[in-house]
């Protein structure tokens, strides 16, 4: 991998007190060599940052947009589908718990996978199966071809699993410990990115016509596009898309791979998690909020085509606002949290505003006013998308240095275990109460989990153990100053310098 120093003495080197004075201040970015985690004196493994960090986080937030556009592609236009495939409400409602479904039992062997082949593996996977699923719903667009779109999708919900969970990950592998939060965000923001897409394209693409032949067409057209993009960025991951820094990016980064392999053991670490009682009480406030998030999402067009009927494309804008708004929301709590580490009160702040903002939401969806909802749901989104980055990054800080897919995955199977009961039961809630039922509904669940919330014991692990090695190198610059000053001072004079 990487050579050791051979020296057996400390010599005073100008260019190693340099280095050291780059790693106490935690810009290692310019240090030579590529050292093992600790080098022949026991001393920290230089880090580095390197431009290519940009290019994979974008990378993994373009095709993480592709996947996540197609988990809402058909629930927002529910009643075309509906009408085309002659189906009933609550069998397009499972195109997108499909979503939530398959994450479940699949998340622990891929995240266990994730441990065992690194980034690049569940990359190629991820995409390659989102890509295949594209193109089952090209060959998909008949009346009785139902079971071949579903299949489609399932296949696309099979990708999710090898996504969702990452954006922690690949933030910890490629970014220094003042942009981690920002990084995450970014890979965050695919995602939601991708889901305001589907609520706005299709529809725009599919509009509801009564001619099938005519509406084939328009369904055949928006399969075509996401088939293409999906396919493009396949083949982008699989000539860019690397698996880590050649150094790594943190100190505490530099300390997660000085740990043997052998040493590692997933059952363990899950359990060891669980056995984290901040953490367990984040598994199932993160599953409260982001549940309703996905009910909200699945129900909207249902929702909106109640109170106002035939504004199925205003119902794909409305989602489209919630899901903008939440991402600058993301983007904001990111910066904010590198630059203010206040993980637990931004994280209770931000939940106790989506109770707010829901409250809100409910409260004007029957007013009658469209421009309102638009508003109302703005707020909501800002709040409740924009926590979904939030209870990432907490979660790597509770549980460092367990691996962040780990604790993803264990924060998202939460999410999907809730967005189901959560979609299933509103929409019943809806059907035989109405709308107001059924998000006042959310509102109990989202009070419950701010409560939770407050209870979490901030313990900030990743951001200790950085400072921790940055002391340590601290001290042993000094130790190699001072013992470097006393090299000098014992040294016999010359006799110019006795004159």
């Amino acid at each position: 991998m990487s050579e050791k120093h051979a020296q057996e003495d400390i010599k005073l080197d100008p260019e190693d007190l340099a280095n050291h004075a780059k790693l106490e201040a935690g810009d290692a970015s310019k240090l030579p060599g590529d050292q093992s985690p600790e080098d022949g004196h026991g001393e920290p493994q230089p880090t580095r940052l390197y431009k290519r960090r940009w290019i994979i986080v974008f990378l993994f937030s373009s095709y993480s947009l592709c996947n996540s556009y197609q988990w809402i592609q058909y629930g927002i236009i529910g009643n075309i589908f509906m009408k085309f495939y002659n189906v009933e409400a609550f069998t397009i409602d499972w195109m997108s718990m499909i979503y939530m479904l398959t994450y479940i039992p699949l998340i622990f062997p891929v995240t266990w996978l994730l441990d065992k082949k690194g980034l690049r593996v569940i990359a190629l996977v991820g995409t390659a199966l989102n890509c295949v699923g594209t193109w089952i719903k090209v060959a998909s667009v008949r009346p009785d071809l139902f079971a071949v779109t579903f299949l489609g999708q399932f296949c696309c919900s099979l990708a999710q699993v090898f996504i969702l969970g990452m954006p922690s990950k690949i933030a910890s592998v490629w970014f220094g410990s003042e942009e981690v939060s920002t990084a995450c965000s970014i890979g965050v923001f695919g995602n939601q990115m991708g889901c305001a897409i589907g609520f706005l394209l299709p529809p725009i693409l599919v509009p509801n016509v009564e001619d099938m032949d005519e509406l084939a067409k328009h369904v055949k057209t928006m399969f075509y596009i996401t088939a293409g993009v999906a396919t493009f960025l396949f083949i982008l991951v699989i000539f860019v898309f690397q698996e880590r820094p050649k150094l790594p990016p943190t100190l505490a980064q530099a300390s997660a791979r000085s740990m043997p392999p052998e040493d590692y053991s997933y059952v363990a670490s899950i359990l060891r998690l669980l056995r984290n009682k901040p953490f367990v009480l984040l598994i199932v406030s993160y599953g409260l909020n982001v549940g309703c998030y996905y009910a909200v999402g699945t129900l909207l067009n249902r929702m909106i085509i109640e109170r106002y009927p035939g504004e199925e494309v205003n119902a794909g804008r409305i989602g489209l606002t919630i899901v903008v708004a939440g991402m600058v929301g993301s983007l904001i709590c990111g910066i904010w949290l590198d630059r203010t580490k206040t993980y637990k009160q931004t994280t209770l702040a931000v939940y106790i505003m989506t109770l707010v903002g829901m409250i809100i939401y409910t409260a004007t969806l029957d007013q009658g006013l469209l421009w309102v909802v638009f508003i109302t749901a703005g707020c909501l989104g800002f709040f409740m998308t924009g926590y979904l980055p939030l209870g990432f990054e907490f979660a790597a800080e509770l549980t460092y240095p367990e691996s962040e897919g780990t604790s993803s995955g264990l924060l998202n199977c939460s999410a999907q275990v809730f967005g189901i009961i959560f979609t299933i039961c509103q929409g019943k809630i809806i059907d035989n109460f109405g709308t107001l039922a059924g998000n006042i509904f959310l509102c109990v669940f989202l009070l419950i989990g701010s409560v939770m919330t407050g209870l979490i014991k901030s313990d900030l692990r990743r951001q200790n153990a950085n400072r921790l090695a940055k002391e340590e190198a601290e001290r042993r610059m000094l130790e190699q100053d001072y013992g470097a000053t006393t090299q000098i001072s014992s040294q016999p004079q010359t006799p110019s310098s006795q004159a």
